[in-house]
């Protein structure tokens, strides 16, 4: 069977960190979403997303195919029933639909002629920004189970301070001496070729992916991960760095969400809670305007490529799109929009000429291409994003 991940109706929702790949390739818990479904499905998957994106994620139809909303982190029993899905048959959760079954020569899909099986028990749907954080340790936990199934840890070495050590597991080529790992609270996934430098004290559930590194002295609380290739350090607490992104210096980041290629400045801190306790509104994309979260703790969504100077300072519930370059003192607006150049003194247009200037040098030295598709993804961001910018 062929299996395509849809964005679903939630896509506009997830912006920023929808503009530069689809719903599927969000990362929470351990995985992405994309990585949890093939695991399941033991199947490779392609992608139905926004045209501009699909020369980097292309679908791939066949006669026969599944097609699954990618908002949905899959379960055992979901897979199964996804894998059992025969002609004109769909699954739906409440008035959402998980998954459906479609051939090539249908031209639409009409529920009304399907068989709709009812999926009902708990399951975690990715809906907006914050539920990246927001469900993190119901997900480190669900993939920790999923990777490590049947499997053996490398040892703990000696000199590490464990608590819980059967709550923590270790891949091949990790390097850690003298930290402290407390999975009392959760469970602790250390990725293949990884490194947590000596004084490191690490709280589960936390998760650190491949060829990323936990910096001298670091404080983490979970339920956090550090995404592949990523790079933390200073305090951190119940936040999810996708992939290439560093906070390696001192300062706090808590209840936030970093795309790729981010990188924040020496002493950068985010607030999480607001002075009088309140509701925290976060600015969204898809109601053009500010939208309560129903969360008391929510910081920082910054999207793919953005970056901070040393000393910034985030309020709580910031949104900074893609590509964005903040700098300055005092704290800039809490919707910074993608492409802007500045900070709380105000903002001019980062034009795509310099900010791939960067994006090349940046990725270059993970040895990893920025390409033309990459190139044109952004220009295409640039061009639907005018309108949040304006000159100061």
């Amino acid at each position: 069977m062929n299996y395509i991940l849809f964005d679903g109706t939630v896509r506009n929702a997830l912006l920023p960190f929808t503009y530069t790949r689809p719903v599927a390739d969000i990362r929470i818990g351990i995985l992405t979403i994309r990585e949890k479904w093939e695991k399941h499905l033991s199947y490779t998957t392609t992608t139905l997303t926004e045209e501009y994106l699909m020369d980097k994620y292309p679908m791939v139809e066949m006669e026969e195919n599944i097609m699954i909303n990618a908002s949905f982190l899959p379960t055992e029993d979901m897979a199964e029933m996804v894998q059992g899905l025969e002609e004109n048959q769909a699954i739906f959760y409440g008035e959402e639909v998980i998954a459906f079954y479609t051939k090539d020569t249908q031209e639409e899909v009409d529920f009304d002629t399907y068989e709709i099986i009812e999926y009902t028990e708990d399951c975690i749907r990715v809906e907006n920004p914050w539920d990246i954080f927001k469900n993190n340790d119901a997900a480190i936990r669900e993939d920790f189970e999923l990777i490590t199934e049947g499997r053996t840890s490398q040892p703990i070495p000696a000199t590490v301070n464990v608590i819980a050590p059967e709550n923590i597991f270790i891949e091949d080529g990790a390097v850690l001496q003298f930290v402290t790992l407390n999975a009392s609270t959760g469970p602790i996934y250390i990725g293949r070729d990884t490194d947590i430098m000596e004084g490191s004290v690490i709280r589960g559930p936390f998760a650190l992916c491949e060829g990323a590194q936990v910096k001298m002295g670091a404080k983490i609380y979970g339920a956090t991960t550090v995404g592949p290739h990523s790079r933390v350090g200073g305090e951190v607490s119940n936040s999810v760095l996708f992939g290439y992104s560093n906070k390696g210096h001192d300062g706090f980041l808590g209840n936030s969400v970093l795309g790729e290629w981010c990188n924040l400045g020496a002493d950068t801190n985010n607030s999480n809670l607001k002075n009088n306790y309140e509701e925290v509104k976060l600015w969204s994309y898809e109601k053009e305007g500010f939208v309560k979260t129903g969360l008391q703790f929510c910081g920082l969504m910054m999207g793919d490529h953005s970056k901070c100077g040393i000393n910034t300072m985030f309020n709580t519930g910031t949104v900074v799109g893609v590509s964005a370059n903040i700098f300055g003192s005092g704290f800039p607006r809490n919707f910074v929009p993608s492409f802007s150049w500045g900070g709380a003194s105000g903002f001019t247009t980062y034009i795509t000429k310099k900010a791939f200037e960067t994006a090349k040098i940046v990725m270059s030295r993970r040895h990893v291409e920025f390409t033309e598709e990459d190139a044109a993804i952004m220009e295409h961001i640039f061009e639907e994003t005018k309108k949040w910018r304006k000159d100061d």
